[in-house]
């Protein structure tokens, strides 16, 4: 059975980037969902996070689908491999 769609109030993470101990990784960070429609949510976060080019999102919402790979409930099992530290110039 497919578990429900993510609601308004709920905690989430998010595979994205953001920093960790001053390098930009992407790697899993939690949230609250900020806003939700039958397709999409907006996730709100209380650290900064960046484009997928590096660019910081002044708001601190990212949108993502609520079926991506990139979206999971608290407490999801750890899959192997999943933070990468990116490299950027400047």
């Amino acid at each position: 059975m497919a578990r429900a769609k993510f609601e308004v109030g709920e905690a989430v993470e998010m595979r994205c980037l953001h920093r960790r101990d001053g390098r930009l990784v992407a790697d899993w960070l939690p949230g609250i969902v900020a806003a939700a429609d039958y397709r999409m949510l907006g996730v709100k976060f209380a650290v900064e996070v960046f484009t997928n080019n590096g660019l910081a999102i002044p708001d601190r919402i990212l949108w993502c689908a609520h079926g991506s790979p990139n979206l999971r409930r608290p407490g999801a099992p750890e899959q192997a491999n999943q933070t990468r530290e990116v490299h950027t110039d400047g």
